[in-house]
């Protein structure tokens, strides 16, 4: 357990910031009028996850190990999403679950997903 917090740290602190943006009562702010900045936050907070599981995965790993990334770096984001608008429907009293909100959860890992494979894969097979 201690050598998985020692190798994503950043996971999980972000883990640890959307439950806790998912459960507390936010302010009202100007941004509310913004048409789906509700949406936007949710592909924003999950693309970004996913991009750290990434960056954090290939910084420990010197292979990709595709089925662990789908399995975990992908399905176990999406899930946290669906916990947390099952978590704001039946567990809080100035939140409601969305289903729009776990598209918009998992629409941001697949992004992140697609950046991480795309992308970091070649920037971190290029730094050894």
């Amino acid at each position: 357990m201690i050598k998985f917090i020692r190798k994503y740290p950043l996971s999980l602190l972000i883990i640890a910031a959307i439950i806790f943006l998912s459960l507390f009562n936010p302010p009202k702010t100007k941004l509310d009028t913004v048409s789906y900045i509700d949406k936007i936050a949710h592909v924003c907070m999950y693309g970004g996850l996913e991009l750290v599981i990434w960056i954090e995965y290939l910084r420990h790993h010197s292979g990709l190990d595709r089925i662990k990334m789908i399995l975990l770096g992908i399905t176990v984001p999406i899930i946290l999403g669906g916990a947390m608008e099952l978590a704001q429907a039946f567990l809080t009293e100035n939140r409601s679950g969305d289903w729009v909100d776990l598209v918009a959860d998992a629409v941001g890992v697949l992004a992140g997903a697609a950046i991480g494979y795309l992308a970091l894969t070649r920037i971190f097979s290029r730094k050894g």
